[in-house]
């Protein structure tokens, strides 16, 4: 069976990283063939412009949709999703706090046939370089998703997830914001699917640096894993 994997980057206010991370992507070699599928989130930073850029270069292997309005990231990978051609997606986000050389890792268990989504944990092997208040958060999260999902994640809030497409696009998502993380994994845990987590490589910024996760996404988190594993 040929393979290809699909990857979907949503886009808001990273021009200062957007052309790294696609070199990057483009540059990791996976052994199957691989579609780069862009969401440009309504960018106000001249990442939407650069992208048009990009899309429009002759040999451009990229694939862009452009929201009208700020709808959030669960929005962008709603509409991300909607345009993927492989059998395989994988979420990367555009700020260069994850690296593409991890790949391979993360699409093997699913080519193995011994899982159904990956999910990249930064904390397998300890904290890293993630801020200690993103760290204590993303444990509380984790362990919270995973009393009521029953998995035994150390990351559920980590953006690197590979999943199979057929599964993906049969699973209703609703959020539009950073509530995309806690849905899909309890959605996965009502559909009973096979869960591991390997290793990844991470850099995490701090706000100044432009991350937009604040305390009350973190709120919202706890919301979401109660209404999507129990009720919606």
């Amino acid at each position: 069976m040929q393979h290809k994997l699909s990857i979907v980057i949503p886009v808001y206010n990273e021009v200062g990283t957007l052309e790294e991370v696609l070199r990057q992507v483009q540059a990791v070699d996976i052994g199957i063939e691989k579609e780069i599928v862009l969401v440009d989130d309504c960018s106000t930073d001249g990442a939407r412009e650069l992208l048009r850029e990009i899309e429009s270069s002759s040999d451009s292997p990229i694939r862009a949709f452009y929201h009208d309005v700020n709808y959030g990231k669960g929005a962008a990978l709603r509409t991300g999703f909607q345009h993927v051609e492989g059998d395989i997606t994988l979420i990367q986000d555009a700020d260069l706090e994850y690296n593409p050389q991890d790949y391979p890792e993360l699409i093997q268990p699913i080519l193995d046939g011994v899982a159904d989504a990956v999910y990249g944990s930064r904390f397998q092997t300890g904290r890293g370089h993630a801020l200690l208040s993103s760290y204590a958060a993303n444990r509380f999260l984790t362990a919270f998703s995973n009393l009521c999902t029953g998995f035994k994640l150390t990351d559920m809030e980590t953006c690197y997830k590979a999943i199979k497409s057929s599964i993906l696009l049969d699973i209703p998502l609703r959020s539009d914001r950073f509530g995309f993380e806690p849905e899909i994994t309890a959605k996965l845990a009502k559909r009973k699917c096979r869960i591991c987590e390997v290793p990844v490589t991470y850099r995490g910024r701090d706000y100044h640096e432009g991350k937009k996760v604040s305390w009350k996404d973190g709120i919202a988190a706890m919301y979401h894993i109660i209404r999507f594993r129990f009720k919606d």
